[in-house]
C-alpha cells in the first residue's frame, strides 16, 4: 500500500496569526513500506488568513497541489490535520479528500474538540477519541513513553483504519510519510529564502 504525507510550512518570522496571501512552501512524499518512491515539492500562496477550524481555506489549495504532482497515486494520504473532529465535522482531511478523491487520515498533536484519556505506555496503545459520544479518532503511541499523536478519521476512513495506518507508517513519532513531507516543505522553504 502507497501511504503519502503532505504538509505546508509558512516563514518563520511571521508574525501574528496568518495573512491571506503570504508565501507558503508544500512538500508531499509516498512511500511503499519502510521506501520513499515519489516526492513532490509546490510553492504558493495561503489562500486565507488563519482562521481555527478554517484550514482547508488557507492551506487546501497548496496541499492538493503539491499532492496532485506526486507521479504515482497514493492509496492513503497523512495530513496535518483534524478530519470528524471538528466543529462542523468536517476537517482539513475530510476536504482535502474528497476533493481528490482520496481517503484521507488527519495527524494532530492534540485534538481539536474531542477528549479521551492518554494510552497506556507502550508502542501501538490507542484509546479512543469522543465527540459528543461518537469515536471521531484515537490517541495512538508510536513510540514507546514517547507523547501520542491524535490520529482522526478523514475522507472514506474510520478511526480504527486511521490508526492501523498510522501505526504501520510510524517509525518515529510522526509518521514517516509526514515526516518526510514536513522536511521537504521546510528545505525547500530554506532554498527559497537564501
Amino acid at each position: 500500500m502507497g501511504v503519502a504525507g503532505c504538509f505546508v510550512c509558512f516563514r518563520r518570522d511571521h508574525t501574528g496569526p496568518g495573512e491571506t496571501g503570504e508565501p507558503a512552501w508544500g512538500g508531499a512524499a509516498l512511500y511503499r513500506g519502510k521506501r520513499r518512491i515519489a516526492h513532490a515539492t509546490a510553492i504558493g500562496r495561503a489562500g486565507a488568513p488563519y482562521m481555527p477550524g478554517l484550514l482547508a481555506l488557507r492551506l487546501g489549495a497548496l496541499l492538493e497541489e503539491v499532492t496532485r504532482l506526486l507521479p504515482i497515486r497514493p492509496d492513503v494520504l497523512l495530513v496535518d490535520a483534524t478530519g470528524y473532529d471538528h466543529p462542523r465535522r468536517s476537517g482539513l482531511a475530510r476536504h482535502l479528500g474528497a476533493v481528490l478523491q482520496l481517503p484521507t487520515v488527519g495527524v494532530t498533536h492534540r485534538p481539536m474538540l474531542a477528549s479521551g484519556n492518554w494510552p497506556e505506555g507502550h508502542r501501538g496503545a490507542m484509546s479512543p477519541l469522543l465527540l459528543d459520544g461518537v469515536v471521531v479518532g484515537f490517541w495512538v503511541r508510536t513510540r514507546e513513553r514517547r507523547r501520542p499523536i491524535a490520529v482522526h478519521a478523514g475522507w472514506r476512513t474510520d478511526a480504527e483504519v486511521a490508526a492501523r495506518v498510522v501505526l504501520a507508517a510510524s517509525r518515529h513519532r510522526t509518521p514517516t510519510p509526514l515526516r518526510e513531507a514536513r522536511r521537504l516543505a521546510r528545505t525547500t522553504r530554506a532554498s527559497a529564502l537564501h
